[in-house]
């Protein structure tokens, strides 16, 4: 669940600028919401509040029950617990295979050893990686290497997951795949939030769209996204 009340979000400078100016929106649990809008509208603020990376300059922020504009430092590993977040450039360890990538994942939050032998295995079938847990990121496609990214974000049973622009780097074909893969596991009952600006495959899906332009959200609804890149 987030719940955004008259958020503001000022970045104090050389001009001070704002990047969101009175948001308000909600999104509940289990729902499929994009949110969308032109470079600089301000979706990767938005991102970053709804992660805990930056707090708001004013206004409610509410995450999965925490209030992030409160939260303690110390509470913030416990608050990412509740999320799998997915970014466009994968983020993964060159070094690792894929499943010593998904399974660390689980390690960092104490997981015990039984545990990860149980769910890593069940976690890449889902993504449609099985067979491939010995490879290197460096010997999968670009779409292989973004499902390996989602199995890390799922492998701890997150109640959301938020993906920043996931299919920046894959071509047409992969991207659909990916967002077919991201309804797959939403009708399993987590929580989608994909922030994109990719609005032929925004339009491809009977989604609720959020869009943002100037720090400001313009439409909210099932109508689709027919604006600018």
């Amino acid at each position: 669940m987030i719940e955004m009340r008259n958020v503001r979000k000022v970045y104090y400078g050389s001009g001070n600028t704002v990047a969101l100016d009175g948001v308000d929106f909600y999104v509940d649990d289990g729902e499929f919401v994009f949110i969308v809008g032109p470079s600089g509208s301000g979706k990767t603020t938005l991102m970053k509040l709804i992660t805990g990376e930056i707090r708001p300059s004013s206004g409610k922020v509410i995450v999965n029950d925490f209030d992030m504009a409160k939260i303690r430092r110390h509470k913030l590993p416990k608050m990412r617990r509740t999320l799998g977040v997915i970014f466009q450039d994968f983020r993964l360890i060159d070094n690792l295979s894929v499943y010593d990538n998904v399974a660390f994942a689980m390690r960092v939050v104490g997981a015990r050893n039984r545990d990860i032998r149980k769910r890593v295995p069940y976690v890449l079938q889902l993504v449609g990686l099985e067979g491939r847990e010995r490879r290197l990121p460096g010997e999968l496609s670009g779409g292989e290497q973004q499902r390996v990214a989602i199995a890390r974000a799922l492998v701890n049973n997150p109640r959301m997951i938020i993906a920043d622009e996931p299919t920046g780097n894959l071509d047409p074909v992969r991207s659909l795949e990916l967002m077919l893969l991201f309804e797959k596991i939403n009708e399993m009952g987590t929580t989608i939030v994909v922030v994109t600006h990719a609005k032929e495959l925004v339009n491809a899906f009977d989604k609720r769209v959020v869009v943002i332009e100037d720090g400001q959200v313009v439409s909210d609804g099932m109508e689709g996204y027919y604006g600018n890149e």
